[in-house]
């Protein structure tokens, strides 16, 4: 076990190095930071102090060895477009971005399970048929497309939502949540639904396929055989199964509503780091882009390493250990 952690780390810890150098890369050859800075009409003789103040008359490896050093500590320097420091931008928007995406994800999972189940359990019944075609509908459509619909029917139609923002918030220090509010809930409804319904319709095919092929499985047929309840057979054994691939998949698709919740932010104006993010690229404002991408990296990799773990708990033929070959 502590074996494969070590090379979990290992790997972890060269992806976000050749992460933070792909950031690094930004600031060297998109922009001049210091026209950025002091403007066109600099002297020769500002342009030069400002580069040996932000340490770029240095060697590249020096100044890439300094960023990896800061980027550790959080500090990617200031937003060129908004002027205060990028680690506090983030600060105020990760917690909108957090709460939008476990919601989404908490969605898909406690829907697309159940749905997945009964899709294969009650497999070509016309319920089950029903449930297959939506699930088509949900992967195909892309993202902007359903928050617009949804926005159209429930907050322009039926007003029955807001369409856009977060809501009243309550604070806890630089954390904010609207959990705990009325106001929060009705705005986190609709853009949480949107996020959520590419992720359940996978998750709902994929819990459907496994449990499919779990089914004709000779230790089902040997469960059945010996007089078990269909209960204990479907969920005390082949459910338990088919949620080991479930894992990884959710796992790592949790990773991507964190990532790709731009365009849901963008639709409804969700003032999270994706938002910030879009803005970032049209003022091109790099140190929120490397910090941005930067993080994203890291939230990746800190998501697949608890995948891994809960792989390796969950399957027990991973813990087995290979036999050593006879010379």
């Amino acid at each position: 076990m502590l074996a494969f952690v070590l090379r979990r780390l290992v790997q972890a810890l060269l992806v976000m190095l050749s992460v933070a150098f792909i950031a690094f890369m930004l600031f060297q050859y998109v922009g001049d930071p210091v026209t950025n800075i002091l403007g066109q009409d600099a002297t020769p003789e500002q342009r030069r102090q400002m580069r040996a103040d932000l340490g770029l008359d240095q060697p590249f490896p020096v100044q890439f060895a300094h960023f990896v050093a800061n980027a550790a500590q959080g500090e990617f320097g200031l937003s060129l477009r908004q002027g205060r420091k990028v680690s506090a931008l983030i600060a105020e928007r990760l917690p909108a971005t957090l709460e939008l995406s476990f919601t989404a994800a908490l969605i898909a999972l406690v829907v697309g399970i159940p749905m997945g189940v009964y899709a294969a359990l009650r497999r070509g019944t016309f319920w089950s048929q029903t449930l297959m075609t939506l699930s088509l509908i949900g992967v195909s459509l892309p993202t902007f497309l359903i928050g617009i619909l949804l926005i159209l029917a429930f907050a322009v139609t039926l007003k029955w939502l807001p369409s856009f923002g977060r809501g009243e918030v309550e604070a806890f220090g630089l954390w904010t949540t609207g959990y705990l509010t009325v106001d929060g809930w009705r705005h986190l409804v609709l853009p949480a639904i949107t996020l959520a319904i590419f992720q359940l319709t996978l998750i709902m095919r994929l819990v459907r396929s496994e449990m499919l092929e779990v089914l004709r499985t000779d230790y089902i047929k040997f469960a059945r055989a010996r007089g078990l309840s269909d209960r204990a057979v479907n969920f005390g054994h082949a459910l338990k199964n088919t949620l080991v691939p479930v894992i990884t998949i959710t796992g790592l698709q949790l990773g991507s509503l964190i990532a790709f919740a731009i365009i849901t932010e963008t639709v409804f104006q969700w003032p999270g780091m994706g938002l910030l993010f879009i803005q970032a690229v049209t003022f091109a404002d790099i140190p929120v882009m490397a910090a941005y991408l930067c993080l994203i990296a890291l939230i990746f990799v800190l998501i697949n390493l608890v995948v891994d773990l809960l792989y390796f708990a969950v399957d027990p033929r991973l813990r087995i250990e290979k036999p050593a070959v006879a010379h």
